[in-house]
């Protein structure tokens, strides 16, 4: 995944069975590739994402973000005081203390923290979160926005695309980075996501492409053997 061209990966702890240790080396290999390292985290807790930044990712997804408080949250959570409540550890982030003043440098000027909008509450409180603090993008997770609408999956229905453009039409009007899921690896999802106003993507998942390459083998091996 790290040399198929993509600028940036997420390495997924909120719906995957990956643990810090797994988490650390995922994230040293794409590092090793000039790429940046973000983690989606399982929640919005302080000792999750303390964790997971010690280990050196690049930044934080935080999941399931639907109030301006809770937005702020993940900011304190994610920085050193002054600017939040970051207990200070000394670990692989931190050159295990030779650089931690550069580290310190890295979370003012450089550290990436986006809130994933997966719910219609962050819907109805868009602009409040995209006005805090430290926040530098949103992402659309599709699946959770369109369940908490009694609509799960069901992208296409009027008020999931209404959900959606809202989003996207605030954060424009803001000059605010959006990005989306799209969790289909057909290249269309991806132009038609660029038309409606995003500035970023997250691109399908590693497994959808493992199983399209095996099915486009496995179908030209049978057609050959015809």
């Amino acid at each position: 995944m790290a040399t198929a061209g993509f600028e940036w990966l997420v390495v997924d702890m909120e719906h995957t069975s990956i643990d810090l240790y797994q988490a650390q080396i995922l994230i040293s290999a794409i590092q090793a590739k000039n790429l940046k390292a973000l983690v989606r985290v399982a929640k919005n807790e302080e000792v999750i994402i303390k964790k997971v930044l010690d280990i050196g990712a690049d930044g934080i997804i935080v999941p399931m973000i639907k109030t301006k408080d809770e937005a702020k949250k993940a900011v304190e959570h994610a920085k050193y005081p002054p600017f939040g409540s970051r207990g200070v550890g000394l670990f692989r982030a931190q050159s295990y203390g030779i650089g931690f003043g550069e580290y310190q440098n890295f979370i003012k000027n450089d550290l990436v923290i986006i809130a994933q909008i997966e719910h219609i509450e962050a819907v109805k409180n868009i602009y409040e979160i995209v006005d805090v603090d430290g926040i530098d993008g949103i992402i659309i997770g599709p699946y959770d926005l369109s369940a908490s609408m009694g609509m799960p999956g069901e992208y296409e229905k009027k008020e999931v695309k209404q959900a959606i453009q809202k989003v996207i039409d605030v954060c424009r009007e803001k000059k605010f980075p959006s990005g989306f899921h799209v969790i289909e690896t057909d290249p269309f999802f991806i132009k038609e996501k660029i038309a409606l106003g995003c500035t970023f993507l997250a691109y399908s998942l590693d497994f959808f492409f493992l199983g399209d390459s095996a099915r486009m083998g496995m179908k030209k091996i049978k057609k050959d053997e015809k």
